[in-house]
């Protein structure tokens, strides 16, 4: 069976990733797998010109020629060395992660709807709304508790990068989604709207 994959995109901090985490646990490892938009940042120092940080929001800061080849490769059944990101330093590490195919191949990220080439590679997408002061919030407290930034530079780099790449970038991609839900609580994706995301990916592999 050829992989299917299913990308699941919204604004920084919107739930995505809980709704990518959800599904990872519902299906199973074995039958699923992750693959994270921002294990692909340039970062500091290695972009090509014009390419990498400092805003991370932008389009340009993601390698979307690599997530496409290696996305490719895992849907012809290759594994692959997945990059990973230290977004402490700002950096792709130095070690990679071995990644093997799946029925299911999740792609999360802010940007992965707004570019069509990677887009084109999906069978369902998702894209999770959420408004932008909930988005904040949280975004707030995983950035100082898990990132080691401070509050201050959260809330400028809110402010002067996300919430402007979101209104042009992020936002504007989710008429490209095949399944768009709300999420302005933790909990309140995983209800019945969960459950027929889930019954929608199963319905790919059967």
């Amino acid at each position: 069976m050829i992989p299917k994959v299913v990308g699941i995109s919204g604004g920084s901090c919107s739930g995505k990733s809980t709704v990518a985490r959800h599904i990872y646990e519902t299906l199973g490892a074995d039958r699923c797998v992750i693959l994270p938009q921002d294990d692909y940042f340039f970062g500091y120092g290695d972009a090509p010109e014009g390419k990498g940080g400092p805003n991370f929001d932008h389009p340009d800061a993601v390698d979307f020629d690599k997530i496409c080849t290696q996305l490719s490769q895992l849907k012809k059944g290759q594994a692959v060395h997945r990059p990973l990101y230290d977004f402490p330093t700002h950096l792709p590490k130095t070690e990679t992660q071995l990644t093997e195919p799946r029925p299911i191949i999740l792609v999360d990220g802010i940007l992965i709807l707004h570019h069509a080439p990677l887009r084109q590679l999906f069978d369902l997408s998702i894209f999770v709304r959420c408004d932008s002061d909930v988005r904040f919030e949280r975004r707030l407290e995983r950035d100082v508790r898990e990132r080691g930034r401070t509050a201050d530079s959260v809330r400028e780099v809110f402010a002067n990068q996300v919430d402007p790449m979101h209104d042009q970038y992020v936002e504007p991609s989710q008429s490209h989604a095949d399944i768009v839900i709300n999420s302005q609580q933790s909990e309140t994706i995983i209800t019945s709207e969960f459950s027929a995301i889930v019954k929608s990916i199963t319905a790919l592999i059967q």
